[in-house]
């Protein structure tokens, strides 16, 4: 079987060029050695008519194109005052096309920010973005509405937490893009058929390689999964018309990855969130499910765990958990016009056979495979019915579901009361929560890449054997997914995803030979590190769906949360209720026009007209459905045959149909990820480079003090971490300006330089100055001949530094290494006491330099002083002077050099 590779885009940076009657969108790829040209038509006012060639050209090709389309395009022949071919924007990728009232506007990607790495595949986050309208001024066709239309499109933000990468599919887990990787050769083979092609994908055979015996690589793409691509109606226009290079699909969510160091080895932990672009909306204006199954806040959440020393796909180790957060999949609403905090929950439809909840969790199969387990965390005791309507609501529906599912595949339904656990003053949250994760990760399992390590087989511990999943002789598999809810899906699922993700990533650490037991414990760098990642995480879906940061974080639920934490609770809680009283109605509105939901048109109200967007996300209902599912066979038919693995991952027939499998070199730009992640044809900056940005747990959590256990799964204590640690996010400049310092310092001359207190390296306060460290105590030595004796000081400072005792006496051999590198420090000292005086001795000593070691001629660390001849000497001598203004005369070969210069 040969090798298989994810295809690399070739188009990444993008520069559109403009005449009065078209538009040339040039792309190529980073390295900008092919190219490919689409050509859009300005002439039409409302049609959108785009050609793409299907021809890859070089780089003189697309020079001579330009040429020859600025020579035709000019007013005049020959004249050179006005070109007609000019350039209007560079960018970095197309979001795609949109229409409103009048023509179509082209939405390019001009500014983009590094965001994570996972395999040496770049995510992306979307800094900027430009929106050109593509007919002529000449055409123009104007629309008094279009304006407003143009300025509600621009309400969606999308420089912020919008996600894309040229080679990762971030629509799929990790689990699905390593999968389809690994597929048979005879499903390659099979589909490698020259002139297929799949809903606008090419699959197709390289016949020079098939020539040649089959040596190369397959390069691999997937169809996305539509449902967290945000961008899929701007593109719909296209995707059948141009190569799949051009399509660039974007995710909306969050990204966040941070690096854990486990002494001195790169582990990365990355947390994605995709949301869902189905039945997508606000706080309190989309609750529930719609008649497609489809509920509000869906957000699948993937942590990802890859040892980032091997990069490559199929000989790194990497490590997956997904879990899902969503509204309660019933159809029912709360009635906001009162301006209530707490509006009233009410059931639209009667729904007695659980339709739409049949369609969400028969998706959930598809996806996921089983066990699907519910966790709901909504109230089940209060005085006045509120939550408990919709708890009631869903033990009916999944009672009804599983009653026509095989027992070991029905719906597991986990209900507990988390805001009464947590006013309770006898009962810890998390610990419950803790309890609830180790039994959900035990039946679900998780994502491994590399079989398990002999480590696990030697050792194992008692939790590994009653792991879920599939195990395989390549690694283990996810079936199943953990869906939790409470009533907005926001402060308490977040902290219930945290505890679950905790458990989960223990396991990951412990897959991969990082820890020996399946287990972490609070107040380490590594849960500290994680806590932050899941933090920023709830924010940022907070404030996308709630209009405000979380209210209630994961040190609110330990009750460890300082004072100052309860007036910021406030502050969030105003926000987010003024946020879904005012903005939140023009944000739907923005929502619904760019995910395509509400398509503007002549003949039927405006988008600011319509009293209500309900008709918008359940469309079956202006219609009578003549194709009903039935009541008892809710699922997919092939959905259990495959079970307890997805339907999406198998490799039948339908899945092959959704895939680009391409055979060719095997170190073509398409799939080479070498060049791409290391890029050697281009200049960079090392203090710029991504890895050295993010946050880092032996640098942003590890306490200063010189003598700390550096191991990330130490528990740290709180009088031990001091502010070095709480105050654990720096800006990147500052963290730059450091390490500069840090580098450019220079090192101790001196006895006093050696034993005087660093201010800020420990982190401590002024008390613990005093205290014997490795850096401040002086190391005394006595040498005796041939044995050399160390003083009590020194045992004194190695036991408070590393917490032992040295009780034998020093072995002779290792006595006679450590003069000698005292020896090699005082010959270093030596050496930077004599520079002064050599820097002021004239340039003829230079030739005369005696090597000053002070070691004996048998010794290992012996200088050979190098010989400089005549010539050389010369060149330093007049590069000296030149430095002093005392030029040297020319000589003939340098004039004839000069004048070839000049002509």
């Amino acid at each position: 079987m040969l090798p298989s590779a994810p295809i690399i885009s070739g188009i990444q940076k993008l520069i559109l060029y403009e005449t009065r009657a078209r538009y040339f969108l040039v792309g190529s790829n980073h390295a900008e050695t092919r190219y490919r040209v689409l050509k859009i038509d300005r002439t039409e006012p409302k049609d959108l008519v785009i050609i793409d060639d299907k021809h890859v050209y070089s780089q003189q090709e697309v020079r001579e194109l330009l040429g020859r389309l600025d020579l035709g395009n000019r007013t005049k022949m020959g004249q050179k005052g006005s070109s007609g071919l000019s350039r209007a924007v560079s960018a970095l990728g197309s979001k795609g096309f949109v229409q409103f009232l009048e023509g179509y506007y082209v939405v390019l990607i001009t500014k983009r920010r590094k965001m994570g790495d996972i395999g040496g595949h770049a995510i992306y986050k979307i800094e900027d973005t430009s929106m050109i309208y593509i007919p002529n001024d000449s055409v123009r066709v104007t629309h008094p509405d279009e304006s407003r239309y143009v300025r509600i499109f621009q309400n969606v933000d999308l420089s912020s937490n919008f996600y894309f990468s040229y080679s990762y599919d971030l629509s799929h887990s990790l689990q699905y893009n390593l999968t389809i990787l690994n597929m048979p050769a005879e499903i390659l083979k099979s589909e490698t058929v020259p002139h297929t092609r799949q809903e606008g994908f090419d699959i197709f055979e390289d016949e020079e390689l098939s020539n040649q015996g089959g040596t190369g690589v397959f390069g691999i793409c997937s169809e996305p999964y539509m449902k967290y691509v945000w961008n899929g109606k701007l593109l719909e226009s296209v995707r059948n018309m141009v190569h799949h290079d051009w399509l660039l699909y974007i995710i909306h969510g969050f990204c966040g990855q941070s690096k854990l160091l486990i002494y001195g080895r790169p582990v990365y932990v990355t947390l994605m969130a995709r949301r869902s672009s189905r039945f997508a909306g606000t706080r309190f204006l989309k609750r529930g499910a719609n008649c497609e199954g489809d509920v509000a806040n869906e957000v699948e959440t993937e942590q990802i765990v890859h040892d980032a020393s091997v990069m490559s796909f199929s000989a790194g180790s990497y490590s997956s958990y997904v879990q899902v957060r969503g509204s309660v999949p019933l159809y029912w609403s709360q009635d906001i016009s009162t301006m209530m905090p707490k509006p009233p929950i009410t059931l639209d439809q009667a729904d007695p056979y659980a339709y739409s909840a049949a369609l969400h969790f028969d998706k959930m199969f598809q996806r996921f495979g089983s066990p699907v387990i519910i966790l709901n965390l909504v109230k089940e005791r209060e005085k006045r019915k509120h939550e408990k309507i919709l708890s009631d609501e869903l033990v009916a529906a999944v009672t009804y579901l599983n009653q026509f599912l095989p027992p070991e595949h029905s719906i597991v339904y986990i209900p507990w009361d988390m805001a009464k656990y947590t006013k309770s003053k006898l009962c810890n949250v998390l610990d419950r929560l803790n309890v609830i994760a180790e039994s959900v990760v035990k039946k679900t399992g998780f994502f491994v890449s590399r079989p398990d390590p002999y480590c696990c087989v030697l050792r194992p511990d008692e939790k590994w054997n009653e792991l879920g999943g599939v195990v395989g002789s390549s690694g283990r598999l996810q079936t199943g997914v953990l869906r939790t809810n409470c009533v907005d899906c926001l402060d308490r699922t977040n902290t219930a995803q945290f505890m679950v993700g905790k458990c989960a990533l223990a396991y990951q650490l412990y897959s991969l030979g990082l820890i020996d037991k399946p287990n972490l414990q609070f107040d380490t760098d590594a849960v500290r590190l994680f806590e932050e990642l899941y933090e920023d995480h709830g924010d940022t879906l907070s404030l996308q769906y709630g209009g405000s940061q979380l209210v209630h974080r994961v040190k609110t639920y330990r009750k460890i949360a300082p004072w100052t934490q309860h007036s910021k609770d406030i502050m969030q809680t105003l926000s987010r209720y003024y946020s879904n009283a005012f903005s939140d109605a023009d944000r739907q509105d923005a929502i619904n026009l760019f995910l395509g939901v509400f398509q503007p048109a002549e003949s039927k109200p405006h988008l600011w007209e319509l009293p209500t967007d309900f008709y918008l996300h359940h469309k079956n209902t202006m219609k009578l459905d003549h194709t009903k599912r039935s009541y008892t066979f809710w699922w997919t038919p092939d959905v259990l045959k495959n079970l307890p693995l997805p339907l999406d991952e198998v490799h039948n027939a339908e899945n092959q149909k959704k895939m680009t499998i391409k055979k060719c070199n095997r170190w073509d730009e398409e799939t080479n990820i070498y060049n791409e992640f290391f890029r050697p044809y281009e200049l960079s900056s090392f203090d710029d480079t991504f890895c050295l940005a993010m946050t880092n747990s032996a640098r942003d959590f590890m306490p200063k003090n010189v003598g700390i256990d550096p191991s990330p799964f130490t528990v740290r204590k709180p009088d031990e971490t001091g502010k070095s640690v709480l105050s654990n996010k720096t800006s990147r400049e500052e963290t730059v300006l450091q390490r500069k310092t840090a580098a450019s310092a220079p090192p101790p001359h001196s006895e006093e330089a050696v034993s005087s207190s660093s201010e800020d390296d420990s982190g401590t306060d002024k008390e613990d100055e005093g205290a014997v460290s490795q850096r401040s105590t002086p190391v005394k030595i006595t040498d005796t001949g041939d044995n050399t004796k160390i003083s009590e000081s020194f045992v004194q400072s190695a036991k408070d530094a590393y917490g032992i005792n040295l009780s034998d006496v020093p072995s002779e051999c290792d006595l006679q290494i450590y003069t000698r590198f005292v020896h090699l420090g005082i010959c270093q000292h030596n050496q930077e006491k004599r520079s002064l005086s050599i820097n002021s001795r004239p340039i003829e000593h230079f030739g005369k330099l005696n090597c000053i070691s002070s070691f004996s001629h048998d010794n290992i660390y012996e200088v050979t002083p190098p010989k400089v001849d005549r010539k050389s000497m010369e060149t330093f001598t007049a590069h000296i002077q030149a430095g002093r203004g005392i030029m040297q005369p020319l000589g003939r070969e340098d004039i004839f050099t000069y004048r070839e210069f000049i002509e």
